[in-house]
């Protein structure tokens, strides 16, 4: 990469971003995988590989338990495919949401025992399941836990090892980044640079850092340059990817990308690995990832797409309703938080609808529906803004049967009846928090004309993937666009053409997704009428439009508005 010669927007992103210097441009460019830490300094690391070695060479059967999410089933693909590489059969287990729900169960190690299983793994999960630890060990099931979430409970799980760069006592780990996925990664390499020390020389285990990169960049892990440069060499991958079912995802046009887009990933892929597990069982997706032939591949595949759209209609469904209902509780003073409640809502699709609520008002979401038990309701939390909101419910916690999540996301569940109090204290804890904070607030990365958006532009930012947590995509302001003229397509969204106010001639196009009844924006043709009086901004991200073999520059518009 030629940094000497750089588009100068985006020069100034990278400062911005704190890339101030010509090292550290280079190494945010950099995909030398020599220069990652240590992937295997993680503790237990040594006694979990020992036993795994130790599992397959007296033909002992192993388990592999992931979470019922992208990190959690790409977990347990990576680790399928690995053991397929060096000829081991390995029993796979992934709970239900709305049966087991999260985490490792008792009933996950009676339900091993029961196949036979020597040997269990759990992946994306089991951190803080401290009494599934303590019963497998009293049954005789060795459990290894490989997790990545924080160690929040008051010990470690009494497992045979727990490897996790974020337990308690990882303090210095530079890989507190790794997603679930990352870390099984870790101990795939471990076991491997083990075997070939015994003289028993196994393929590489780099085309597994396809599921690595979907995992990281689905699960939201920090995208610093170590996960960035993992993420990469998967992306890269894909488009020649002999994986049938990681195949199935992408079209003819995608595999034009010299690397994969990673929105394709989180935008496309992960909604439909995930859909399964939000409507009943996850095994579809999981199936589909270690499906070996395409004709199964392109069955689960068939699967996954219904029931995607299946969870679309549902999901708008409810959300029409928690719109509904916010709407009818603002008032003319402060709108503290949206807090909504109804029995019949689906438990698989209120955190969508949460994030969805957070991003259609501008403040926190907490999004309840029945438990299965009488009298108990569960809910999906997402924060605005720089709110801290597990800390927030931490001091509603005494209300609370469970809880747990983080400063962006939570769960919980809690008696029905506790509903008015729960109200009450969160919008007398908030009424507290300066508005600033506890809000969306309107943030772009730089200020650009018209005139500097090129080709050179988008080729640039495109070397700036993969996008996701900690390395966001570039939001852009331009005050120099005129609307020459616009078309509402499926009455929702908006595409616009939009004219250079210095020269006429110079059109782009962009689009604006689900535009039309978002809240207070104004519609396409008062935008229209009043622009030239006051002026028009727009907010937007880059990217291009490919159709048929043909590349067109387009904005994604994620705001139009008048004056500066």
């Amino acid at each position: 990469m030629n940094i000497e010669n750089l588009h100068p927007t985006i020069s100034k992103l990278l400062t911005k971003r704190g890339y101030d210097n010509p090292q550290k441009i280079q190494d945010f460019f950099s995909w030398n995988l020599r220069d990652l830490p240590k992937l295997t300094d993680l503790k237990d690391i040594e006694l979990a590989t020992d036993r795994i070695i130790q599992a397959i060479e007296s033909n002992e059967k192993i388990g592999i338990y992931g979470d019922y999410d992208v990190d959690g089933t790409t977990s347990c693909a990576l680790f399928y495919h690995y053991f397929q590489m060096i000829g081991v059969d390995v029993e796979l287990f992934q709970p239900s949401r709305f049966v087991e729900g999260y985490g490792v169960h008792p009933s996950s190690v009676d339900n091993a025992i029961d196949k036979g299983v020597h040997l269990l793994i759990t992946v994306d999960c089991g951190i803080t399941n401290l009494e599934t630890a303590d019963y497998a060990k009293e049954v005789g099931l060795d459990l290894i836990i490989t997790d990545h979430h924080k160690d929040a409970r008051e010990h470690l799980p009494n497992a045979y090892a727990v490897v996790n760069p974020n337990r308690r006592d990882e303090d210095e780990s530079k890989l507190k980044a790794l997603a679930g996925v990352g870390v099984a990664f870790a101990v795939c390499l471990r076991i491997k640079e083990k075997l070939d020390q015994k003289g028993k020389e196994t393929p590489s285990i780099y085309p597994l850092l396809q599921f690595v990169a979907i995992g990281t960049i689905c699960d939201l892990a920090k995208l610093n340059p170590m996960n960035i440069k993992l993420t990469r060499h998967g992306l890269k991958q894909i488009k020649e990817t002999s994986y049938f079912g990681v195949r199935s995802f992408f079209n003819d046009e995608d595999r034009s990308y010299e690397v994969m887009p990673s929105e394709k990933i989180s935008f496309y892929v992960g909604p439909l690995i995930n859909s399964k597990g939000r409507l009943d069982h996850p095994e579809k997706a999981l199936k589909l990832l270690i499906s070996d032939n395409h004709k199964e591949a392109f069955e689960n595949y068939s699967q996954l797409e219904i029931s995607n759209r299946e969870r679309k209609l549902i999901q708008a469904e409810v959300f029409k309703g928690a719109k509904n209902q916010v709407i009818g509780q603002i008032k003319q003073d402060d709108h503290f938080a949206s807090i909504v409640y109804d029995s019949n809502w689906h438990e698989g699709v209120i955190g969508i609808v949460a994030s969805k609520l957070v991003e259609t008002f501008e403040v926190p979401a907490i999004v309840f529906t029945d438990a299965e038990e009488d009298g108990i309701i569960k809910a999906s939390a997402r924060s605005a803004g720089e709110l801290n909101l597990y800390d927030l419910l931490k001091e509603c916690s005494d209300l609370f049967i469970k809880f747990g999540g983080h400063k962006a996301a939570a769960g919980l569940s809690m008696k029905k009846e506790n509903l008015a109090a729960f109200k009450n204290k969160m919008f007398s804890l908030l009424k507290d928090i300066p508005h600033i904070q506890r809000t969306v607030q309107d943030q772009y990365d730089l200020e650009i004309s018209f005139n500097d958006i090129n080709k050179q532009l988008i080729k640039e930012l495109e070397i700036m993937e993969p996008f996701g947590m900690g390395n966001p995509k570039p939001i852009f302001k331009m005050t120099d666009a005129v609307i020459d003229s616009y078309t509402v397509l499926k009455d929702v969204h908006v595409k616009w053409i939009f004219k250079s106010a210095k020269n006429p001639n110079f059109k782009i196009q962009g689009i604006s997704f689900n535009y039309i009844g978002k809240w207070n924006c104004l519609l396409p043709d008062e935008l229209f009428a009043k622009q030239e009086q006051e002026g028009l901004s727009l907010y937007f991200t880059l990217g291009v439009n490919r159709f048929r073999g043909n590349e067109t520059i387009q904005l994604m518009v994620s705001k139009v508005f008048l004056g500066g």
